[in-house]
């Protein structure tokens, strides 16, 4: 039997849910969070983004396009993603019960600028991109890439809106972090 990239990605992603799934137990109570509308938004969109990147029958005309096709890229995507979900996976872990799927501030909410939080200020959305942008690889597909671009446009909105929270609830030692501290690439963004 030969391994296939194209059905070994699952794994890291499925990894990924598993564990979003355990730890979203016992998340603290969130005492102010972000309109159900901007909530309700963001996961449509994102469903959107993720059929597209999963589902090649989303992929219509140009979005179906193969413009990478060569198996050591393939490869090379895969090692991305396992990448990309285990830094996600890490930073999870370290924001523990301050977690929240929706922009929130938690009941003792504390900062929390340790671990992939001293390398970007949301390690989870980088981590997740940079999984999604391995994942393109293994597909090869122009909707692929639109999907990864898309994502960081969504992620990079609830960004904003994460941090005015932030820095509403932790003042200027946030707004310190946030010069020392890129948000989603070291040193770049």
């Amino acid at each position: 039997m030969k391994f296939d990239a194209n059905q070994a990605i699952v794994f890291p992603w499925l990894t990924l849910a598993a564990v979003w799934s355990i730890r979203a137990l016992g998340v603290k109570k969130a005492l102010r969070r972000e309109s159900s509308v901007s909530r309700l938004y963001h996961l449509l969109f994102m469903t959107a983004v993720f059929a597209l990147l999963f589902r090649h029958d989303f992929r219509i005309g140009r979005l179906g396009l193969r413009i990478i096709t060569s198996a050591e890229a393939a490869y090379a995507g895969l090692v991305v993603t396992v990448l990309g979900a285990a830094f996600a996976i890490w930073a999870r872990w370290t924001v523990g019960q301050n977690w929240s799927a929706t922009v929130a501030v938690k009941e003792d909410h504390s900062f929390v600028d340790c671990g992939p939080y001293r390398i970007v200020r949301h390690p989870i959305y980088a981590g997740i991109l940079l999984a999604m942008l391995g994942t393109a690889l293994v597909y090869g597909e122009a909707g692929c890439f639109l999907a990864v671009s898309l994502a960081f446009v969504a992620w990079w909105l609830k960004a904003r809106m994460e941090e005015e929270f932030m820095t509403q609830q932790f003042g200027e030692d946030y707004r310190r972090y946030q010069r020392n501290v890129g948000q989603f690439i070291p040193f770049v963004l």
